[in-house]
């Protein structure tokens, strides 16, 4: 009998250590599945339900982080204390790789560079601007149409047809009649897809990959840009070679805006893709609407407040600019020096910028 109920005993305890094992491994299994990817499952129903499930969680999730957010902030005002600090989203942008030619404020050589480079008869109106826009030899019927949005963008813009003439013999030309720029549109299976921006007189020579080209046609509800002068907006170009860049864009267009025109012209470079945009915009005055508390009618019935609104028109075009080389001097194919110039091996990183 003793025996017997040793054996019970020993068996009991068998059954104790084994029952936090087998939880242990059915919590494994769990796990497992949970962090089972949705690509990893072949079924497509499947798939399909965990990845649903999966973006329903963290919906919910991020509903519940939000509402404790403006919890903490509305209890740290009446509490007469700071709210905490808005999470700052974590982006590509702010995550680059540090780079040593990033233009500060208190850089001196960068300011006297800028009184004494190619840019800077037009950048201090001892020029006016005066550009020249040609085609590549073998054109198409989007480029001309290209060009002539681009020649009611750039004002003192003037087209000459390209012909059979060389670029070099062009440039010599539009030294001779004291143009600024010269700018070719290439085109490619009749697309235009790239664009040469040569400063003269003295270079430099900038070649752009065209892409994303929508003709102010091709726009829906767009606007119709007067003759004025627009303003210029040039954003994020913080590298010296981005500022480089910049001012070479800078000298196509006059230094005197006539904001009554109310027209923008806007280059915004992100992740090395420049972004053009054009626009018109208006000032319109609206009443500003007040909440009202249940029971109670707002006193301001007959006047109401006003707001001031500004409301954008594009005007067009609109297209994406990323730089592939950046030439000293005018255009010269076998002996020219280049400042820079983009290979593939230099995309190593995502978080990488040159702009």
């Amino acid at each position: 009998m003793g025996r017997k109920r040793n054996l019970s005993e020993d068996g009991g305890r068998e059954d104790e250590e084994e029952k936090p094992m087998k939880e242990r491994r059915v919590k494994e299994k769990q796990e497992g599945r949970e962090s089972m990817r949705p690509s990893m499952i072949k079924n497509k129903e499947k798939r399909a339900a965990v990845h649903a499930k999966l973006k329903q969680q963290k919906k919910v999730e991020k509903r519940k982080k939000v509402k404790a957010r403006e919890a903490a902030e509305k209890k740290a005002l009446e509490l007469g204390e700071e709210p905490p600090p808005k999470m700052v989203p974590r982006t590509i942008e702010n995550t680059r790789e540090s780079d040593e030619t990033i233009c500060l404020p208190d850089d001196e050589e960068l300011f006297a560079g800028n009184d004494v480079d190619e840019f800077s008869a037009v950048l201090k109106n001892e020029r006016s601007p005066k550009i020249l826009i040609t085609t590549s030899r073998y054109n198409s019927t989007r480029g001309p149409a290209f060009i002539s949005d681009l020649i009611s963008v750039i004002p003192n813009a003037h087209y000459y047809k390209r012909g059979t003439y060389d670029l070099k013999k062009i440039v010599q030309y539009a030294n001779e009649k004291e143009f600024t720029s010269v700018i070719v549109v290439h085109t490619n299976r009749r697309e235009p897809d790239a664009l040469l921006v040569i400063g003269l007189p003295d270079g430099p020579t900038a070649h752009f990959k065209l892409s994303k080209l929508m003709l102010r046609k091709d726009i829906k509800n767009h606007g119709k840009p007067t003759s004025h002068k627009p303003e210029l907006v040039l954003t994020n170009f913080t590298t010296r070679l981005g500022h480089r860049v910049g001012r070479m864009i800078q000298s196509l267009f006059p230094q005197d805006p006539e904001f009554r025109g109310r027209r923008v012209v806007t280059f915004h470079n992100q992740r090395d893709f420049i972004f053009f945009r054009h626009h018109r915009y208006i000032f319109e005055t609206k009443e500003s609407k007040q909440k009202e508390s249940k029971g109670q009618k707002s006193k301001d019935e007959k006047n109401p407040p006003e707001r001031t609104i500004a409301r954008l028109q594009e005007c067009g075009p609109r297209f994406t600019l990323k730089l592939i080389s950046l030439q000293h001097g005018t255009f010269d194919t076998k002996g020219g020096e280049y400042e820079w110039v983009h290979k593939p091996e230099m995309d190593t990183s995502r978080r990488r910028f040159f702009l």
